[in-house]
């Protein structure tokens, strides 16, 4: 069965198709006859999602004579006509909002130095990238940032690194080859004795059925928390935004790993919108997790805050 937020928007798909359809019909015919008036439209309860959807057709039950209800259909003047008058994407956009809204939320940037951010996610995801375009956010807010190259399994995962740090001019900690704990814990360690503001731990791409991985993960976390107590302040969870569905058993996998604290959505440049998002704000309704960033470029400025209502908007091509 599809999830509820798939199928809302094949919903609106529908109803939008369904006007457009209805219209080519009475341009065809010529100009479509006045209809005998209707009930105003009303809203309804769908009992599959348990949220009010507008429902043109259950106002055919106020119309008595059969004759008038068979014309109703046949022009499909009634489903164009209420449409006119219910913007069906505007609804789903404000449910949408209503869902997406516990799950919009910022940074603390106030807490005592270093703030230690440990970034995870799946490989290919935009792990990398993103930790480069936060460290030029942050620079923004006018902190100091320390990058720490805890991915030592990637080739080439350091250098990339490297090169996100010369472009925002941020130095980068790592090793050519070791522990990833070891170098996240000498990391922190740069960190507290320079009174950086912000620490940003790049970690290994891995996939949640990489048991090894995963217990590696733990290993860094419990490093970090080694070097400074109540540390890493923030696990943020990096997700690629064409994943659909996937993406809802990486947050199951990585939030009982390591206890995420929030999420940066990625390639939402591209075709794909991010509307598993929906899902997984309905799944973590009694604990939302908050989703600080959304990508939506290649430009180190292309890393937006999540606010809730124009993400629901794109999503459902109101904006």
């Amino acid at each position: 069965m599809p999830s509820p937020s798939i199928s809302r928007l094949l919903f609106a798909a529908a109803m939008l198709c369904l006007s457009a359809w209805a219209g080519a019909v009475g341009a065809a015919a010529g100009g479509v006859p006045a209809k005998p008036p209707v009930a105003p439209v009303r809203d309804v309860t769908d009992t599959y999602f348990g949220v009010a959807v507008p429902d043109p057709f259950r106002n055919l039950e106020d119309v008595n004579d059969a004759s008038t209800r068979q014309w109703l259909l046949g022009q499909g003047e009634y489903a164009a006509g209420q449409l006119a008058r219910i913007d069906v994407r505007d609804a789903l956009r404000d449910e949408l909002t209503r869902l997406l809204a516990p799950c919009e939320a910022r940074i603390d940037l106030d807490r005592p130095r270093p703030l230690v951010m440990m970034v995870a996610g799946v490989n290919g995801a935009g792990k990398t990238t993103s930790i480069g375009k936060l460290a030029h956010w942050l620079a923004d807010q006018h902190r100091t940032v320390l990058l720490a190259a805890g991915d030592t399994f990637r080739a080439a995962a350091r250098e990339q690194l490297a090169v996100w740090g010369q472009r925002n001019g941020v130095e980068v900690i790592a090793q050519k080859s070791g522990d990833p704990a070891a170098v996240v814990f000498d990391a922190v360690a740069a960190a507290r004795a320079r009174g950086i503001d912000v620490l940003i731990a790049d970690t290994a791409g891995r996939l949640p059925t990489q048991l090894h991985l995963m217990d590696e993960l733990k290993r860094v976390r419990r490093s970090i928390g080694k070097c400074q107590e109540g540390a890493p302040q923030e696990v943020v969870l990096v997700l690629d935004g064409t994943n659909g569905q996937n993406a809802l058993t990486q947050v199951r996998a990585f939030d009982e790993a390591v206890g995420l604290t929030g999420l940066i959505i990625t390639k939402l440049d591209g075709t794909a919108k991010g509307g598993v998002l929906a899902a997984i704000a309905r799944e973590r309704r009694d604990r939302p997790l908050p989703i600080y960033f959304i990508g939506v470029g290649e430009k180190l400025e292309d890393l937006q805050p999540f606010v809730a209502d124009r993400f629901a908007a794109a999503l459902v091509g109101a904006d």
